[in-house]
C-alpha cells in the first residue's frame, strides 16, 4: 500500500487509517486504490468482524486531491475512486469511522455508508461540490436526504456550508461526539464491542438496515454520467481555475 492507508488487526477489528497528513488526508488516485484494496481484504478475512477507518494527523480526509484527480477524469469502471464507490455497496462488514478536524467532499459522503461515526469535538464537515462545479456522488444524493430529509440535504448539498459536529450529531450524522483526544481510543472500543456480537446475526442485520445494494449502486451511476457531464463544463472549468489560484479549501 506504499504507506498510504495504515492497516492494522486486533480483536475482530481491522483499522484502516489514510496516512497522507501533511496534505491532510486528500485523496490521489493511489490512495483510492490502496483504500479499495485494503477494504477488499478486510471483507475477505474471516477474523475481521467490523471495519474502522480513520486518518492521521489534523485531519480525517480533505476531499479529493483535485491536481491529482484532474489527471485522470475519464471516470470509466477503471478509474480508481469508481471502483471504491462501486465496492463501497457491497461490504458485508460494519463500518465505523472516526472524523476529526476539516473533513471535505468524498471524506463526508463516505461517513453515509458507514454504520457508526463518531467525531471529535473540533469537527467540520462540508459537501462542498456544487461550488466546484460538480455534483454529489457516492450515493449521497439518494442517503443523505434519507437519513437528514430533503430540505436540510438541500442545504449543505447547493451551499456548501461546513457542518460543526454538535450539529452533525443533531442532525444524525454522527452517533457521538468525544474529546479530539480520545477519539481514536473512543472510536476502537465501539469497534470492539460490535465485533463481539455473533457474526452471522451482526452480517445479517447490517443487510436489513442497508437495504438494496442495487438500489445504491444505481444511484451511483446516475451521479457519475452527471459528474462526468460537469467535468466537460466551463463552470467547472472557472470553478477549478478559482481553487487553484486563490488556493480556497474544496
Amino acid at each position: 500500500m506504499s504507506g498510504l492507508v495504515l492497516i492494522s488487526s486486533a480483536q475482530g477489528v481491522c483499522e484502516l487509517r489514510l496516512n497522507r497528513p501533511d496534505k491532510r488526508n486528500a485523496l490521489t488516485l493511489a490512495m483510492y486504490e490502496a483504500l479499495t484494496q485494503a477494504m477488499q481484504q478486510a471483507e475477505q478475512d474471516d477474523s475481521v468482524r467490523a471495519i474502522l477507518l480513520g486518518g492521521e494527523g489534523a485531519s480525517f480526509c480533505a476531499g479529493n486531491d483535485l491536481q491529482d484527480f484532474l489527471s485522470s477524469t475519464d471516470l470509466g469502471e477503471a478509474h480508481s475512486a469508481v471502483r471504491l464507490l462501486r465496492l463501497l455497496p457491497r461490504i458485508r462488514k460494519p463500518l465505523i469511522a472516526a472524523v476529526h478536524g476539516r473533513t471535505v467532499g468524498f471524506g463526508v459522503t463516505l461517513l453515509l455508508h458507514c454504520d457508526l461515526v463518531l467525531a471529535g469535538r473540533g469537527a467540520q464537515l462540508s459537501m462542498p461540490f456544487v461550488r466546484l462545479g460538480l455534483v454529489p456522488e457516492a450515493a449521497s444524493s439518494l442517503l443523505l436526504p434519507r437519513l437528514i430529509g430533503h430540505q436540510r440535504a438541500a442545504e449543505l448539498l447547493f451551499l456548501g456550508s461546513p457542518l460543526d459536529a454538535a450539529e452533525a450529531f443533531r442532525l444524525g450524522l454522527v452517533n457521538q461526539v468525544v474529546e479530539e483526544e480520545r477519539l481514536p481510543e473512543e472510536a476502537r472500543a465501539l469497534a470492539r464491542s460490535v465485533a463481539q456480537q455473533p457474526t452471522g446475526a451482526l452480517l445479517a442485520t447490517r443487510r436489513l438496515l442497508r437495504g438494496s445494494p442495487d438500489e445504491i449502486d444505481a444511484r451511483i451511476t446516475e451521479e457519475l454520467h452527471a459528474f462526468r457531464a460537469q467535468l466537460r463544463s466551463e463552470e467547472f472549468r472557472t470553478a477549478a481555475q478559482a481553487f487553484f489560484t486563490k488556493r480556497r479549501p474544496e
